[in-house]
């Protein structure tokens, strides 16, 4: 995983350092000045303008500077205070402007076409939450230090950062509580069926769909069979009809459900309530009453949030009482039920704020994915893209992330992998017409992708 830190974090890092200040700075410049290379695809007849503020990530940009003149590049330095609004042509810009403690407007000056190599963020951009002026420069290229900011992968932040490096400068960020997900850890954590596999060994419990919503059902019915679960069981309140394939369907009552799950949910090693299910007030109690008593992990999407928004406990402390996991999985609008407010800029303080205040692992739903225990632990799934904004493809994730709970995986890190095997499925389908469904044809294409 790629650590991160915020920028008060990071100045933490910086001054627990063994080195010098100077010989951190000359690592990095060093580090930019490779990279700057690489971009270039060699140094002969090559022109580089280097804009320069006065910390140190203008510190950075100098020594790059330095470097590159060394190998026989052109190299234009153009300080901030008295840059022109349009720089003469080359072939890269070296933006170290400013970084991640910048606040205020920036706009940087006309570039042409040349590419953009940014030194640890973008200039503008917020390391927190990644909001960032329109006149900030798009970078090719992001080298940062020793752990990904924020900002990086939120907000703007994540479309102006273009390709992001993370250099080890021999700083220590053994403290970061907060990782990048990458396709080898999701390929550590999911392990091949044993030998003596059975398909009790993963069996998932499911309570979603209602009358004209049963399409929800077959979703997380099928996103869990797909990741893995050998036995799904699945219910829709007062709902008669075929079961999704390869799946048992049990019947339960409109109303006052929750016992009829409850009574043989030991056979199971996971739950997953709420897709579908509508917002009649009915609803609530037994959303409620299954959530509270539930003896296994449980999984909470769509309406069984809004039930857990409305119950007469109150969400979030209603949680508390669980001795065993939960998991939430909200967009902003089920964020906003929950809280009373959407979340913040900081969707990473957001998350982690819900998961202490609930005492669930919280998996906040965006182009950026923050999923956060309530230690405070964080996981951002950076590899979807807007492919998955499309009718139901959240009810597979639900379903996804209930077959990994049943596995034995820990709450955060189900969380992150069906995450991240959600966002890696899609990528195998179409990049126009993408339906929910097509995430169940290419969950397959996913997991061999990692063996």
């Amino acid at each position: 995983m790629i650590p991160v830190v915020t920028p008060a974090e990071m100045r933490a890092i910086d001054a627990a350092a063994a080195e010098s200040e100077a010989q951190l700075v000359d690592r990095a410049g060093a580090a930019v000045a490779r990279v700057a290379r690489t971009m270039l695809g060699g140094t002969y007849g090559r022109v580089v303008n280097v804009i320069v503020g006065p910390g140190n990530n203008g510190a950075d940009g100098r020594v790059a500077a330095d470097r590159l003149a060394q190998r026989g590049v052109k190299v234009r330095v153009f300080e901030v205070a008295t840059c022109p609004a349009a720089l003469p042509p080359a072939d890269l810009v070296i933006d170290a402007a400013f970084g991640t403690g910048f606040h205020g407007i920036w706009r940087a000056p006309i570039i042409g076409d040349a590419m953009v190599l940014a030194v640890d963020i973008p200039s503008g951009v917020d390391g927190i939450t990644g909001s960032a002026s329109s006149g900030t420069l798009r970078a090719d290229v992001t080298v940062t230090f020793a752990a990904a900011k924020p900002g990086l992968y939120l907000g703007k932040g994540r479309q102006l950062a273009g390709d992001i490096q993370v250099v080890d400068i021999g700083l220590d960020v053994s403290s970061a509580t907060a990782h990048v997900v990458e396709a080898s850890d999701v390929s550590g954590w999911i392990g091949r069926r044993g030998g003596d596999a059975h398909k009790w060994a993963q069996a998932v419990r499911v309570v979603a769909g209602s009358s004209g919503m049963t399409g929800a059902a077959h979703l997380v019915t099928a996103g869990a069979q797909r990741a893995g679960a050998g036995m799904v069981h699945v219910s829709s309140p007062g709902v008669e009809g075929d079961p999704p394939i390869e799946a048992v369907s049990r019947r339960i009552p409109g109303f006052d459900w929750a016992d009829a799950v409850l009574n043989d949910l030991y056979r199971f090693h996971s739950l997953v309530v709420g897709p579908g299910l509508g917002r009649a007030d009915h609803t609530v109690p037994s959303v409620t009453k299954l959530v509270i008593d539930a003896i296994v992990p449980v999984v909470v999407d769509g309406d069984g949030l809004f039930a857990l928004a409305w119950n007469e406990h109150g969400a979030p402390t209603m949680l508390l009482s669980r001795e065993v996991p939960t998991i939430l999985t909200p967009h902003d609008g089920e964020y906003a039920l929950l809280t009373g407010h959407r979340p913040s800029d900081d969707r990473l303080a957001a998350t982690r704020q819900l998961a202490t205040d609930t005492g669930a692992t919280v998996l906040l739903k965006g182009p950026t994915t923050v999923v956060a225990s309530p230690a405070g632990e964080a996981r951002l799934v950076v590899n979807g893209d807007e492919r998955l904004a499309t009718a139901g493809t959240g009810d597979v994730l639900a379903g996804i992330i209930g077959a990994l709970a049943a596995s034995g995986l820990d709450a955060l890190t189900a969380g992150a992998a069906g995450a991240w095997l959600h966002a890696s499925a899609a990528s195998f389908g179409p990049s126009r017409g993408f339906v929910a469904s097509d995430l169940l044809a290419h969950l397959p294409d996913a997991l061999a992708a990692l063996d």
